[in-house]
C-alpha cells in the first residue's frame, strides 16, 4: 500500500465511530503522516461532541444532527485525501487536539 492510501486509511477510519478511531490510531501509529494526524483531530473532536449533545437535552439531540452531517464532510474530505476544517469547529479541533501528531 503507498503512503497516500495509508494516509487515507488511517483518515477514513478515523470518522467510522469511536472504534474506528482507536482502530486507525493505531494504524497511525505506525505510520505518522500528516493527512492521518489532521483527520484523527477533527474527528476526534466530533465523536466527543456527538455522543456529549446525545446524552443532553432534545435541543442538543438536535445539535448533534448537525455534528453528523460535519462527520461526512469530514469523511468526504478524508476520502479526497484533503486536509479541510469541517464547518464551524474544524478549527478549534485541531488546536484542542494538537497533541495528536
Amino acid at each position: 500500500m503507498n503512503n497516500l492510501n495509508e494516509d487515507k486509511t488511517v483518515a477514513i477510519v478515523s470518522y467510522l465511530t469511536l472504534v474506528g478511531w482507536v482502530v486507525a490510531f493505531v494504524i497511525y501509529g505506525k505510520n505518522k503522516t500528516d493527512l492521518g494526524a489532521y483527520h484523527l483531530r477533527q474527528s476526534l473532536g466530533l465523536h466527543i461532541t456527538y455522543h456529549l449533545l446525545m446524552f443532553a437535552t432534545i435541543v442538543g439531540q438536535i445539535l448533534s444532527v448537525f455534528v453528523f452531517i460535519f462527520v461526512i464532510i469530514g469523511l468526504i474530505y478524508a476520502i479526497q485525501g484533503e486536509k479541510k476544517p469541517v464547518p464551524v469547529a474544524g478549527d478549534f479541533f485541531q488546536s484542542l487536539f494538537k497533541g495528536i501528531g
